[in-house]
């Protein structure tokens, strides 16, 4: 089991209704889709740097992430990223935490409401 978090660059949607509908245009746009993955923007790559500065991704499987490498989730101005549920209260929080401090803004799509 994993959850997962959504991480974006842009404005600020106005409340959670809003940002679940912005998600879910982002996902169809950017992930959901037979074209050619487009390349991750700096923001975004910045953003998976810092968390892997935390986490490494390594062999012992000792990160939070559940997919690998962490940077094949993003695509343009947004990453969706599954994390292992036993490490995800904590990980969410410093995902959400980075992305707050670098301008991004972070969602749970689970709950359906931006973060922090």
């Amino acid at each position: 089991m994993s959850y997962d978090l959504a991480v974006w660059e842009g404005e600020r949607p106005a409340d959670d209704s809003a940002a679940a509908r912005y998600f879910t245009d982002l996902y169809d746009r950017y992930m959901d889709t037979e074209e050619p993955a487009v390349p991750p923007v700096e923001r975004i790559a910045a953003f998976v740097s810092a968390l892997l500065e935390r986490w490494p991704e390594d062999e012992d499987d000792t990160s939070p992430w559940s997919t690998g490498p962490l940077i094949s989730e993003a695509r343009g101005p947004l990453i969706y990223f599954p994390m292992r549920w036993s490490m995800a209260v904590e990980a969410s929080a410093y995902a959400a935490e980075v992305a707050s401090s670098t301008g991004l803004n972070c969602f749970d799509p689970q709950a359906r409401q931006l973060r922090p």
